[in-house]
């Protein structure tokens, strides 16, 4: 195999697949990056068993072939240089000689036939959107995803797909995010998926613009295909909670609340607490909302918003951290906070199908 590559395009396409690779594994293989030339140039392809990223480069490719070779310290080497141009030639023991300006390197890799095939994939769904649309779902929901291994399913982010409408939703237990939005293009049945973290993480890092990306759902795998990558991922297996049950489905108060200070206010009020006091208190008065928080160990704090509220006064405590989490990425002026009373889910909502729900906290007595 022997091919010339523009270096910097070499180095993106490296960065569009390593990141999947871990700093060890029990199998060499999956530290390496599967490279096949051909006449359309290169694809490299990286996978750690649950996850295969592919990409393609230009390249002029003199003899096709394919081979293996450690992807951490070919990106590594490639990025040190600092001619325009990479040469490569693999001889038949994989070895990589690689030539950039003055510089002369070889890699030992290992055989293209022993790295692991993609598994049999069969679509039953189909939807498209812009990349940057994406993006965002995958922003506003994603702090949700439970770290607790011992539920499964609620460690990935559930894509339900049902009368053209795309739902993302992710839960711990102890609040919900919800973004909704219609593709621009949907085949196939209505359905579910539970998508891992990581994965829903790999593709948002790779998505660059407003150019269509194409989500395809297996029964037990889902593809991601942007402009520049391609990424498969096995699917969480198990049946995700019914999340529409925990959406209040009245509300006795509505209050309009500028997203930027209450954020500021938020964080600020928050350096009082401490771990056995972790909650502020939001009170409520005609014209206005106050942020309290206080503790034994460092002491308290208080202050206020102008909101337009006009019931009667009642106060409402929560998790600092579960209040802040939508605001830091929601991207709007303002939210619509639902109560009803101090003890049953509050809802938050913004602009473009976005809805949070979280559970207030009990005070101590």
């Amino acid at each position: 195999m022997k091919f010339t590559v523009k270096r910097e395009k070499l180095q993106k396409a490296l960065q569009r697949v390593g990141s999947i690779i871990g700093a060890r594994s029990m199998l060499p293989l999956l530290g390496n990056v599967l490279i096949e030339a051909g006449d359309g140039g290169l694809k490299l392809c990286t996978t750690d068993l649950d996850i295969r990223i592919t990409t393609n480069v230009e390249a002029e490719v003199a003899e096709p072939g394919r081979s293996t070779v450690p992807a951490r310290r070919l990106t590594s080497l490639v990025a040190s240089f600092s001619a325009d141009t990479v040469d490569f030639a693999v001889d038949d023991k994989d070895h990589f000689k690689i030539s950039c300006g003055t510089g002369r390197f070889t890699l030992l890799g290992l055989p293209a036939a022993d790295f692991p095939e993609p598994a049999e994939f069969e679509g039953i769904r189909e939807l498209k959107l812009k990349e940057s649309e994406f993006k965002r779902m995958i922003t506003a929901i994603g702090y949700a995803v439970s770290a607790d291994d011992s539920r499964k399913v609620l460690t990935g982010v559930l894509m339900n797909c049902h009368d053209s409408i795309l739902t993302m939703v992710a839960t711990d237990g102890k609040r919900m995010a919800m973004q909704e939005r219609a593709p621009e293009v949907f085949t196939g049945e209505d359905g579910d998926a539970i998508v891992p973290l990581k994965a829903v993480n790999e593709t948002k890092r790779l998505l660059e613009g407003a150019d269509p990306v194409s989500i395809v759902f297996g029964e037990k795998q889902c593809l991601f295909k942007g402009a520049n990558f391609e990424l498969t991922t096995k699917l969480i297996e198990g049946n995700y909670p019914n999340f529409r049950q925990v959406i209040p489905t009245t509300c006795k108060r509505e209050i309009e609340i500028p997203v930027e200070p209450f954020l500021k206010k938020i964080e600020t009020v928050s350096l009082m607490l401490s771990e056995s006091s972790s909650y502020i208190i939001l009170n409520f008065e005609p014209g206005k909302m106050s942020i309290q928080g206080s503790s034994s160990e460092f002491g308290e704090g208080c202050d206020s918003i102008d909101i337009g509220f006009d019931g009667e006064p009642f106060e409402v405590s929560f998790n600092p951290a579960y209040l802040a989490d939508p605001m830091r990425v929601t991207g709007c002026e303002n939210i619509k906070l639902k109560v009803n009373d101090p003890l049953t889910p509050v809802t938050m909502e913004a602009d473009e199908g976005f809805l949070y729900v979280i559970m207030p906290i009990r005070k101590k007595a």
